[in-house]
């Protein structure tokens, strides 16, 4: 038998090492759920073996992509594969490929914790002017120690148990060429089937979003995928395609739903008010203690106190939600009405379109604009887009020019970076439109040595950063309360996304992007605690609604001071999922159909799927593919702005 071993040595070989690789990524989704399982108290056997199950599908898709030279390697008809150094190459090729992939699943296992997805290939332009990385990615690898030992564990695995084909001498060279020619093309049509997640011509390359029909919830999708499959599928990939929902001969239709074009009444009368928008790094509705009273049995106190007392003296909306998870989803969300879907709007070619901000409309009007945020200029593209949007100017790092209180990751300390803040707008010309994007409140969570101890630690590393953050918010308000400019401005906060959860309602795809939104002017009748949804593209039509703005603009959101509070609504999208809260429900749409249908008020939990169950989920789908069909179109067209 050994004298045919050529025959099949090296395809027996090629098989037990993808074999190989296929447990290690097994056991990195049982890693993954391990590691996250708070998000998951619901999980039981039955949908972990039928995750499992589907997982497999992705698992194997990835690992041929990423093996697809080893598999030429290994099965091309040419005898001087069976040498010695032939094979070397192949192993050290197989060992190091496999290797990356595996560490790029157990470093999501940790990222997944900020942003509930897997990480798509635009993490490659997200982080590229970034110069903290390395100090980052070391904290975390001494954070979670265990996973870089798994890490080496692996890469021993892989170099240790490899299936190195016998040497053998070739006996019968035609019948060498005729068989491992046979084999190779008997091979090529279960390759391609593995590499598109299916059987047949008829079946479509499975994408992220086919994650979903092997799990109840959104969130449950990214244990279904891994993270090389998520690269692979993302890379180089339009992004925004039109669904087409309604033909052209519908776009009446589609315009009576919904619309992003604004245009104020004729009788509307602009004030001139400054404008100070606060995007507040992570500052998740779970950090408040007004909005959650009924947290841990009526004694939550929260971590943000001021922030707290200013919410019950301006406007504040009890359901608010971000549109995105990232901070590069908040600028846009928050300046510009422009939520994040499929992939952050930064990352995308449609970053190249023009577009506005309120302060950029505000500029037409001859306001002054400036932007704010206290790490390196052009760190994580936020100066770019505050240029692009219409900030006149931008003040960074650079500005602040006093290295005397940079934190040694990201940037200025929130504390002195909001004191710069204010002593900056006190020598603005009125009227002014400004923003502040904080960053104490990041990873790696550290606080000023003398504030240690001061703040509560709470039950995330996150929660004695944001208590810092709100006191920093507490003394620039005791900066500037005199200042002449003070009454006549309006204030503006929310977060950039929400922070990871602890209580298990701030785990599910609602409460993962829950967070408090604020208006605020002193002396003025912008008060109460709207019973309603809000969310962070609300902000640019209801400031200038507020100012009275004349002009037609584009804005996704809507203006939430003329807008009836039932016909408020939020969008964001996850893990391939469109979420659209309206009213009472939360309706979950994959872009094909719906999925899900909540009342996610009473419902806190997404335990009770009422699709096809309520009257309002035919309106509600119709008005939210609507929303998609008109965001992609204006993506595609460049139409960002009124022309």
């Amino acid at each position: 038998m050994n004298k045919y071993r050529s025959l099949y040595n090296t395809t027996l070989s090629l098989f037990s090492n993808l074999l190989l690789v296929t447990g290690c990524f097994i056991v990195c989704r049982l890693v993954f759920y391990w590691e996250n399982h708070a998000m998951y108290e619901d999980m039981t056997t039955g949908k972990m073996l039928k995750i499992l199950n589907g997982g497999l599908l992705f698992d194997i898709s990835a690992i041929l992509y990423t093996n697809l030279l080893y598999v030429a390697l290994m099965l091309i008809p040419l005898h001087f594969k069976e040498g010695k150094l032939y094979q070397q190459i192949a192993k050290g090729i197989f060992v190091v490929t496999n290797f990356v992939i595996i560490a790029m699943n157990l470093m999501d296992t940790v990222y997944f914790q900020y942003t509930n997805r897997r990480t798509t290939a635009t993490v490659f332009s997200e982080f590229s002017h970034e110069n903290n990385l390395g100090t980052i990615f070391g904290t975390e690898l001494i954070n979670h120690w265990y996973l870089t030992l798994l890490a080496i564990a692996f890469g021993y695995i892989l170099f240790r148990f490899y299936r190195k084909p016998a040497q053998c001498k070739i006996y019968n060279l035609p019948l060498y060429y005729l068989v491992h020619t046979a084999t190779l093309a008997l091979l090529i049509m279960p390759c391609i089937w593995g590499l598109r997640g299916g059987i047949g011509y008829q079946v479509r390359p499975i994408t992220i979003s086919n994650a979903n029909q092997y799990v109840e919830k959104p969130l449950e999708a990214a244990i279904v995928l891994n993270t090389p499959f998520s690269i692979y599928r993302t890379f180089g990939k339009k992004t925004f395609v039109n669904p087409n929902y309604f033909k052209d001969d519908q776009r009446a239709e589609m315009l009576k739903l919904y619309s992003p074009l604004h245009v104020p009444a004729d009788t509307v009368k602009f004030k001139p008010l400054n404008v100070v928008l606060f995007i507040l790094e992570s500052f998740g509705r779970e950090n408040s203690g007004l909005l959650n009273p009924d947290l841990d049995n009526g004694t939550y106190k929260g971590y943000t106190p001021f922030l707290d007392s200013l919410m019950t003296q301006g406007l504040t909306y009890q359901y608010a939600f971000a549109n995105g998870r990232k901070s590069i989803d908040g600028m846009p969300s928050a300046l510009s009405g422009i939520p994040m879907f499929i992939e952050p709007y930064f990352l995308t070619p449609s970053s190249l379109n023009t577009v506005s901000s309120f302060a950029g409309e505000l500029r037409k009007k001859g306001y002054y604009t400036a932007f704010f945020h206290g790490a390196q200029n052009g760190s994580m593209g936020f100066e770019a887009y505050a240029r692009t949007s219409g900030f006149m100017d931008y003040f960074g790092r650079t500005e602040f020019n006093n290295d005397k209180y940079y934190d040694g990751t990201w940037g200025i300390w929130d504390e002195e970076f909001f004191q710069f803040y204010a002593s900056k707008l006190s020598t603005f010309k009125q009227p002014f439109a400004t923003g502040l994007f904080s960053l104490s409140s990041h990873h790696p969570f550290h606080v000023p040595e003398r504030y240690e101890g001061v703040f509560p630690k709470g039950t995330a590393p996150v929660h004695q950063c944001i208590g810092y953050s709100d006191h920093a918010l507490k003394l620039f308000f005791e900066r500037v309360k005199n200042e002449p400019w003070f009454d006549n401005t309006l204030f503006v906060f929310t977060p950039d996304h929400a922070n990871p959860g602890y209580h298990p309602e701030y785990t599910t795809t609602q409460g993962v992007f829950s967070i408090p939104l604020l208006f605020y002017q002193h002396n003025s009748n912008l008060k109460g605690f709207v019973n309603a949804i809000g969310q962070q593209i609300d902000i640019m039509p209801t400031v200038l609604s507020y100012l009275g703005y004349d002009q037609p603009y584009i804005s996704f959101g809507c203006d939430l001071l003329t807008t009836p509070p039932e016909e408020t609504f939020a969008v964001n999208y996850i893990n391939g999922i469109y979420q659209f809260f309206k009213g009472d429900y939360l309706l979950q749409f994959d872009g094909r159909n719906v999925v899900g249908m909540y009342q996610f008020k009473t419902d806190r939990m997404l335990e009770n799927n009422l699709m096809g169950k309520v009257p309002e989920q035919a309106a509600m789908e119709n008005e939210l593919k609507s929303i998609i069909q008109q965001y992609m179109e204006r993506m595609n067209a460049d139409e960002l702005v009124v022309k």
